[in-house]
């Protein structure tokens, strides 16, 4: 018992002193780049709502939990047609050839957005709300670009009364003098780009734009650090069928002190129904692949979850794996349920 106590304790001050100046993982990104990239924000001809939960390392004392809220429209799109990853027209097949085919872009139309994380790992918690703003140009017929901003603040906390102490000194100055809990609140700025057609997308971002430090202890260089985070992600579909399509992508995430984290995914989709999907991160210590399931439910509701098992062994020994749900709500979409649904 008491090695494993030690080894989440190590585990929590690894994540703190390493991981702890990135973004918060995500299996479905896929299902929400907005998360990720402000060049999404009001992409879609309807409100998007995302709601997500993200169990990660269950079974590991202090072990990681990540939620969130993000909610984006678009502003003056005049069109009914939306882009690779979306929830479509009921009862046609969103990725099929003749979709793709009928496909033309919207005049220039702006968007907005708001997105409220909160990401707890031990007894470090962090939070984050921030708006996003973006305006999306017609390339061609077929092509748009976006560019985006996210405005907002960050926070991060230490809790003392959580800390198992264990051989750990509670006196010592990384984790202050006080028992209660010690909070520094910063300015958070965010920017991406994101080029999209039916058929693929390519976009790149950088979150954490505005580099810093929150010092838990006056006059002391002990805190949590605020690095820029870059992800650069890429994405084709394609139709094995009339009723099925493929999303293979790739995300790559980015964060100094020169770590690297790559995602390769890959959803298969039932015409705007029930998908499946696979993936796999290779990165240190938070590696891991994954299967995913969700179903759209008649184009305004649609749930998904996802299982995760770590690739390090030291993670395996201890870990149940990680365990994600995201739901979403089509606000507003134009289609609603005049069309009739295909029976699957």
């Amino acid at each position: 018992m008491k090695k494993i106590v030690f080894i989440a304790i190590t585990f929590c001050f690894i994540s703190n002193a390493v991981f702890g100046q990135a973004k918060p993982f995500y299996t479905q990104y896929i299902l929400n780049n907005y998360i990720l990239n402000p060049g999404i924000t009001g992409i879609e001809n309807y409100t998007d709502v995302k709601l997500s939960y993200r169990n990660q390392w269950a079974g590991i004392s202090g072990h990681p939990v990540t939620s969130y809220f993000t909610i984006h429209k678009p502003i003056g799109k005049k069109d009914l047609r939306t882009n690779a990853t979306s929830f479509q027209v009921p009862g046609e097949h969103p990725g099929g050839p003749k979709a793709w085919d009928e496909y033309a872009v919207s005049p220039a139309h702006h968007g907005l957005g708001l997105q409220v994380i909160n990401d707890k790992a031990g007894y470090i918690s962090r939070w984050s709300a921030a708006v996003s703003y973006a305006y999306h140009q017609p390339l061609s017929v077929k092509t748009s670009l976006a560019a985006g901003l996210n405005v907002g603040v960050s926070s991060v906390s230490l809790d003392r009364s959580k800390i198992e102490w264990g051989n750990l000194d509670p006196n010592d100055p990384a984790i202050g003098y006080n028992n209660g809990s010690i909070s520094k609140i910063k300015p958070e700025l965010g920017a991406g780009i994101w080029l999209y057609s039916a058929r693929y997308f390519l976009g790149v971002s950088v979150l954490n734009i505005i580099p810093g430090k929150a010092k838990f202890v006056k006059d002391q260089n002990y805190g949590e650090s605020f690095t820029p985070n870059f992800f650069a992600s890429g994405g084709y579909r394609f139709a094995v069928s009339d009723d099925v399509s493929v999303l293979p992508s790739v995300m790559v995430q980015y964060w100094q002190p020169q770590l690297t984290s790559i995602h390769g995914n890959i959803k298969m989709q039932y015409q705007d129904f029930f998908w499946l999907g696979l993936s796999y991160r290779h990165a240190d210590l938070v590696g891991g692949y994954s299967g995913m399931i969700g179903v759209n439910v008649s184009n305004t509701f649609n749930v998904s979850y996802a299982y995760e098992h770590a690739t390090s062994s030291r993670l395996q020994t201890f870990t149940k794996g990680t365990h994600e749900i995201v739901l979403g709500f089509l606000i507003g979409n134009k289609y609603g349920s005049s069309c009739p649904r295909n029976i699957w």
